[in-house]
């Protein structure tokens, strides 16, 4: 498999621009539990496994578990995830499919039952920016190399 174009060399300034936007995320009122999902279940949807590989192994390394890295497919029957997590699971799922139904008002008010609008604005920002990180390396088949 050969990446077709390395938009990170070709267009450094992108790239500094999507950083900046992950240090910000970093700064958020979400944890890194949280961050971590949510990068992981975009990715899933997108079928983006460059992206998968990347953040499976960062939740691991803050304490996430392999069963509910296994389980985050099915977090819907999943009893290992709390109504929180699955209230910004439902949120992921309907923004990272938004041409299915866009976000309905019975999750978003969900999410509103758990979180702060900055905690929401957050959570968007965060889907968003997973989604595009997803697009870049899809569409440029962006791999790792088998270990």
């Amino acid at each position: 498999m050969k990446q077709r174009i390395n938009i990170k060399q070709l267009e450094p300034e992108a790239y500094k621009v999507m950083y900046a936007m992950e240090k910000y995320l970093l700064t958020t009122d979400l944890t890194a539990q949280l961050r971590e999902l949510i990068k992981i279940r975009v990715s899933q949807i997108n079928k983006c496994a460059y992206c998968i590989e990347i953040h499976t192994k960062d939740a691991r390394k803050i304490g996430e578990t392999e069963q509910r890295i296994y389980a985050l497919s099915a977090w819907e029957e999943c009893p290992l995830f709390s109504e929180e997590e699955k209230a910004v699971l439902a949120l992921t799922d309907s923004i990272t499919k938004i041409a299915n139904h866009g976000v309905n008002d019975f999750i978003f008010k969900n999410v509103q039952s758990y979180f702060t609008e900055n905690q929401i604005a957050q959570m968007i920002i965060a889907i968003n920016q997973m989604n595009f990180w997803n697009r870049i390396a899809i569409s440029t088949k962006m791999f790792h190399p088998l270990n």
